[in-house]
């Protein structure tokens, strides 16, 4: 059992259940699954560099990552339905505990000029997003062999119905959330 998920039952659960006095265990908010997603539409043309960010997102997250392709044509970008325009990855299970403990413990406190993460990032039904500028900050990743720094967004889907639940929930796995005045 991986170190977030034994976190999770020993912890956070008893802790959620106490704060929001639910009736049943199967009430408490969990974490369903987290999608990693990169655009890269400069890669549309060039494979190679597509395989390189198929690489080092596959990396990180410790699956293997799958390209994404525009669904409807775009003249103004240049853009063909079919063509090549991101990649992505969806953690669930043990791979997601992992990866989340990675990002909170490893990855978040080696940003540069780290104040936390935005609270008020969560969509109204208990998602959380987070943008990442560089995926240099994972130790994963070795700096002299990228080819282009990229950005990522990673979506973290929980089950909970509120986002006061769900500020909850990642607060006590550990989410380094800016203070409120701050």
């Amino acid at each position: 059992m991986t170190r977030m998920k034994k976190k999770y039952q020993e912890e956070v659960a008893p802790a959620l259940m106490k704060k929001f006095s639910y009736k049943s265990t199967m009430e408490i908010p969990k974490v369903e699954k987290v999608v990693i997603s990169v655009g890269a539409g400069d890669c549309k043309d060039n494979q190679k560099a597509l395989d390189a960010v198929i690489k080092d997102i596959s990396a990180i997250a410790g699956q293997k990552a799958v390209a994404t392709v525009a669904r409807k044509s775009v003249a103004n970008f240049k853009l063909r339905e079919g063509q090549n325009v991101g990649v992505k990855v969806t953690l669930r299970q043990d791979r997601m505990w992992e990866f989340l403990d990675r990002l909170l413990n490893v990855a978040l406190p080696r940003v540069r000029d780290f104040r936390g993460i935005n609270p008020d990032a969560f969509d109204g039904r208990g998602n959380y997003s987070l943008g990442l500028k560089e995926q240099i900050i994972f130790p994963e990743i070795d700096y002299d062999k990228i080819e282009k720094l990229r950005g990522m967004n990673v979506s973290i889907t929980t089950t909970a119905k509120t986002d006061e639940e769900a500020r909850e929930l990642l607060s006590l796995l550990g989410a380094p959330f800016k203070s409120i005045g701050g």
